[in-house]
């Protein structure tokens, strides 16, 4: 299993951290950010395919921003993640 740390920028989550093991997503947890949604998505992701979900969540938008955390979780799988 690999742990990944991720550091967003644009959002208000400060750190991104997750396992891959197969290719499935286990353990995600935002450092800042809204609270509740973002264990959603995490409990949401839980065992799924890290590229399945990276490519819906890539683009996704938060206000005026250019991204959300969302899709820098997006942009960390698409990092570290083959």
């Amino acid at each position: 299993m690999e742990h990944v740390r991720f550091s967003p920028s644009g959002v208000c989550a400060v750190q991104i951290e997750f396992d891959v093991e197969d290719g499935k997503l286990y353990n995600v947890k935002f450092l800042g950010g809204c609270n509740g949604n973002l264990k959603a998505i995490g409990r949401l992701v839980e065992g799924k395919d890290a590229k399945e979900v990276a490519d819906v969540l890539r683009g996704n938008t938060c206000g005026m921003k250019g991204t959300s955390c969302a899709d820098q979780f997006a942009r960390a799988i698409d990092q570290y993640v083959s």
